[in-house]
């Protein structure tokens, strides 16, 4: 129960904490081209309906697509996994930027899909382990969700002990294993 309540809490912090305001101002600079008139509400002219990624957009995007910022070592995309705490599927709020990049990127970018993979350490039975990992991976669905990502867009999976990270036999090793790993299908 309590973990439901941690669960649905989160959620609704981060609906709570999600920003609000004037969409950001796009400056083209491809030369030549006139730039895009908008109506008061942040819409094209020509009603084509865009989405707002905030004041920091997607860091490291570029307007003609020619760099993917899921490569950029800089950006927050490049981040791939969310960790957990043992015996646990609350995402904590140290990973609330990471989510934000991905789903500020696939707000942008309607057609990607990414695969949720929940993973576990060894301790515990292997059926129980992957029900963790499934909770886990669920619990990043849910959360990005909450950030508008479409449910076509994600597909969550649980792969339980069976793709470790680090198989030594330490703390350290465990704690490398208890995450979702976030995959782009187009990579």
């Amino acid at each position: 129960m309590n973990k439901i309540l941690g669960v649905v809490l989160l959620a609704l912090t981060l609906s709570a904490c999600g920003t609000k305001g004037t969409p950001a101002t796009v400056e083209d600079r491809t030369g030549g081209a006139t730039p895009t008139q908008t109506t008061g509400d942040g819409k094209p002219a020509g009603g084509a309906e865009t989405t707002g990624l905030g004041a920091t957009g997607v860091a490291g995007s570029s307007l003609d697509g020619s760099s993917d910022p899921r490569k950029n070592p800089a950006s927050a995309l490049s981040k791939r996994s969310i960790f957990f705490d043992y015996d646990s599927f609350v995402v904590k709020d140290e990973y609330r930027p990471v989510l934000e990049a991905h789903a500020g990127y696939l707000l942008s970018k309607r057609d990607a899909h990414v695969i949720l993979q929940g993973n576990a350490d060894e301790r515990g039975s292997r059926e129980y382990n992957l029900a963790l990992g499934q909770k886990r991976a669920e619990a990043v669905r849910k959360a990005l969700k909450v950030l508008g990502v479409s449910d076509a867009q994600m597909e969550a999976v649980s792969f339980g002990e069976e793709k470790p990270r680090n198989e030594a036999d330490s703390e350290e090793a465990y704690a490398e294993n208890r995450r979702v790993d976030i995959v782009y299908t187009d990579e």
